[in-house]
């Protein structure tokens, strides 16, 4: 009896052969798609971990994922530009697809770090309270529209 192939067996070959393409508006988006989908679900794993080992009078989680996710684009960014080389499709992948979907925090300590590093220390406080408060605001706005619809 002859094997009978699997459709989801033919939607990774269909993946992996978008990634083989020499074409980059192809190629590209499908890296930070297919890091996105990996980093959210670490994300959401971590967090039924640690809501279970730790409980939820603290968001543990989300600490532990904003620290891992800083820690982990630091590392990353820094062997990509200056240890070694790796394709723009991993970069992507792993920077803005994983990282992105993991954290967004790592993204604003990489961004906080370049404005300190440029020497720019007024507007990387103003970057850190503007981020801060006005992130409480909007969630708060949110929420107050939200609880307003009909």
């Amino acid at each position: 009896m002859p094997k009978q192939s699997h459709p989801s067996g033919k939607g990774l070959a269909a993946i992996f052969a978008l990634l083989r393409t020499q074409n980059p508006q192809i190629r590209l988006p499908l890296a930070v798609s297919l890091g996105a989908i990996a980093g959210a679900l670490c994300r959401y794993y971590l967090i039924l971990g640690c809501n279970q080992w730790f409980g939820t009078t603290f968001p543990y989680s989300t600490l532990l994922i904003n620290l891992s996710g800083a820690f982990l684009m630091g590392f990353f960014t820094t062997l990509v530009i200056e240890r070694i080389e790796v394709s723009p499709d991993l970069r992507v992948l792993v920077a803005v697809g994983f990282l992105g979907s993991y954290t967004t925090f790592s993204t604003y300590e990489l961004d906080a770090e370049k404005l300190l590093a440029s020497g720019h220390w007024e507007i990387t406080a103003l970057y850190w309270v503007c981020t801060a408060t006005l992130g409480v605001l909007c969630l708060e706005l949110g929420i107050f529209l939200a609880r307003r619809l009909p």
